[in-house]
Formats: structure tokens, C-alpha cells, sequence
């Protein structure tokens, strides 16, 4: 049975925070007292704010959480895929993107736990349909959005 393309996307929580002293600390510390678990997480900073994206194991309860405690969040839909650990194998990937004009806006990536031979790229295009599209025709595998949050 083919799985549809909603299952396959992974949600992405963001908050915008103050780039103060203290404040990821607090960030985190509501997170885990609702029982939240991070997978992976990014941020991007200026002088006075920050983005910080991150994976979660419940994006929709995370969100709510944070939203209780005053945050200012936003759920994003982005694309996991898992690479081989090899030289060239991400540079594959991208390749595929490039020459269908998707632009990347941003990703990160981590290695999945008890598996060296492969790492998970998070990444959001300018078209995530269309870039789920070529990656699978391409046969670069994408993980779904449970086999993220289950790691």
C-alpha cells in the first residue's frame, strides 16, 4: 500500500525568541516538563532575535505548550531525508533539487542513533511536493514523519 504524501512530511516546531541570556534554557525546561523529546534542532539568530526550529517527538502538543507559555510558534512542514554516510551522497541529493530549480531555504541534518552508515537531512524547499516527488524518483529515500519521531 502506497503511503500518502502527508504521512511522509515531518513538522517542524519554530520559535521566535529573544536572543537573551537564559532563554533557550527556559525553552527547553518547558518542553521537557510536558514530556516533550527533541530529535534534532537548529537555530538561527540575529542581534536581538532567533528562530529555533526543532524536531520533536509531538509537534502539535509541543506547540500547544509552548503557546500556553507565551511563545510565539509556528508548525512547518519539511522533508527528512536519510543519506548514506559516503562522499558525494548528499551532494547527490541536492543535484536533484538544483536542476528542478527548488531552492533550499534552509536544513540541518543529524546522525540517526545505532546506524553509522546513514544520516537524516531535515530540509525545507520553496516546493515541498514537488521535492518529495523527484528525491523519491531519484530513490533517495525520505523518512516519514512516526519513524522521526520515534527515534
Amino acid at each position: 500500500m502506497k503511503r500518502q504524501v502527508a504521512d511522509m512530511r515531518v513538522k517542524q516546531l519554530s520559535i521566535f525568541m529573544e536572543n537573551k541570556s537564559g532563554r533557550i534554557a527556559e525553552i527547553t525546561r518547558i518542553l521537557a516538563s510536558a514530556g516533550i523529546d527533541i530529535r534534532a534542532l537548529s537555530i538561527a539568530d540575529t542581534t536581538d532575535f532567533g528562530i529555533l526550529r526543532l524536531i520533536v517527538n509531538k509537534p502539535d502538543e509541543a506547540s500547544d505548550v509552548c503557546h500556553r507559555a507565551g511563545l510565539m510558534t509556528a508548525l512547518t512542514d519539511v522533508i527528512a531525508i536519510q543519506i548514506e554516510d559516503r562522499p558525494g551522497s548528499f551532494s547527490e541529493a541536492m543535484q536533484f533539487l538544483a536542476h528542478a530549480g527548488i531552492s533550499v531555504d534552509y536544513m540541518y541534518a543529524f546522525l540517526t542513533p545505532g546506524d553509522e552508515k546513514y544520516a537524516c537531512v531535515i530540509i525545507s524547499t520553496s516546493d515541498t511536493e514537488h521535492a518529495e516527488e523527484l528525491l523519491t524518483k531519484a530513490g533517495v529515500s525520505l523518512l516519514d514523519a512516526e519513524k522521526i519521531y520515534s527515534l
